[in-house]
């Protein structure tokens, strides 16, 4: 059983880098295409024509918007070990979601206790749209789910919400949720900062800083309290197998 646990552990570990890349080469790409726009200047051509470039045209679009928070080599190293990370922890928890106005992409006021007020299954994440990667991870991994989900996504609630609401615009979110084509159960929420805070805060998601930022999933099964909590890279499969569990036990 431990050989087991190790292969699959091993196995996520695989797919949440390779999915990290794939989406950090996309990241990478459209920070360099709005740096070079924002200064009138021509794209790069070749597509994904040198890591390095790239990583550093991404940094300076993500300096010029304001992520000054730390040093983006801090923030980096930060996430990179987190992706590096074999496996993820599971554990269960009943949260309680605050009843405070949050703004969804498309500019509507809601609050969050009132988009998990629904009998549908919810997974839930959180992210920010110029973090360069554990974030793209998370949310290709998302889509990845939605995909392979196929007619039966349209009976899931999505969530991700952002931990940088002051840079996150319902606009900025909106474009985000184009990059990962997300469906319409899949919803993207920024709102107030302190708001937004008292919203990690609930599902003890907060850690001081975006910088601090790490992989959790949250899923809840339909009409269910307690939340499954995954800390960690998980492939869409181990969130697909998540899935699979509560829907199962809602028979």
């Amino acid at each position: 059983m431990s050989s087991y646990r190790s292969r699959c552990s091993r196995t996520a570990k695989r797919v949440g880098l390779a999915l990290a890349l794939a989406a950090w080469g996309a990241q990478a790409a459209a920070a360099d295409e709005e740096m070079h726009q924002s200064h009138g200047m021509q794209p790069m051509s070749g597509g994904m024509a040198g890591h390095a470039d790239h990583a550093a045209h991404a940094a300076h679009a993500a300096m010029a918007h304001g992520d000054m928070n730390a040093p983006m080599s801090d923030m980096h190293a930060h996430h990179h070990q987190m992706m590096m990370r074999q496996g993820f922890d599971r554990s269960v928890h009943e949260y309680v979601a605050p009843d405070l106005t949050l703004v969804d992409m498309d500019g509507n006021t809601t609050t969050l206790r009132q988009i998990l007020d629904t009998r549908e299954p919810v997974l839930m994440n959180f992210i920010f749209t110029t973090c360069t990667t554990i974030c793209p991870v998370l949310s290709a991994t998302f889509s990845q789910v939605q995909q392979e989900l196929g007619d039966e996504a349209r009976q899931v609630r999505m969530i991700s919400i952002t931990i940088d609401p002051e840079q996150d615009t319902p606009q900025q979110l909106k474009q985000y949720a184009e990059r990962y084509q997300a469906g319409p159960q899949w919803t993207f929420l920024t709102g107030e900062l302190a708001n937004v805070v008292a919203v990690q805060k609930a599902f003890d998601i907060y850690r001081g800083s975006k910088v601090n930022h790490e992989p959790i999933t949250l899923l809840r099964g339909a009409g269910a309290t307690a939340w499954v909590r995954i800390d960690g890279i998980a492939s869409a499969q181990d969130i697909i197998g998540e899935y699979r569990k509560l829907a199962a036990n809602d028979q």
